[in-house]
């Protein structure tokens, strides 16, 4: 029997505390790393003036791109990570190379591990 997951490569993505512009920056330098649920034409929207909006995605960290070029914000993204510890790892590299982050905390868990970044312009 397998008791593996069903998507051991993949990292959901929640973005919050940022200003829609730079969430479609963020989901749209991950774009280009990895495959997405996300499509091109999937724009971040806020839908209430006053209440905070969380966007989520989930990428395919066995799935790389190359060309992705560090992204420019214009002010800081926290993101919450969620995935198996190999994906979160390779994900975590992947972000190193397009932004400043700073690991704000880190949940481990039996088979999965949840990580709170804080992204940054580099």
């Amino acid at each position: 029997m397998d008791l593996e997951r069903p998507h051991p490569h993949s990292v959901s993505v929640e973005i919050s505390g940022c200003s829609k512009h730079d969430a479609r920056i963020v989901f749209d330098t991950l774009c280009a790393c990895f495959e997405s649920d996300r499509c091109a034409d999937d724009v971040p929207e806020e839908l209430h003036e006053t209440r905070p909006t969380v966007w989520l995605g989930t990428f395919d960290v066995a799935d790389t791109h190359e060309g992705a070029r560090p992204a420019r914000l214009s002010s800081s993204v926290d993101a919450d990570l969620h995935g198996g510890y190999w994906a979160i790892e390779q994900f975590r590299m992947r972000l190193d190379s397009l932004f400043a982050v700073q690991d704000l905390t880190t949940v481990p868990g039996d088979q999965e591990k949840e990580l709170h970044v804080r992204l940054e312009s580099r």
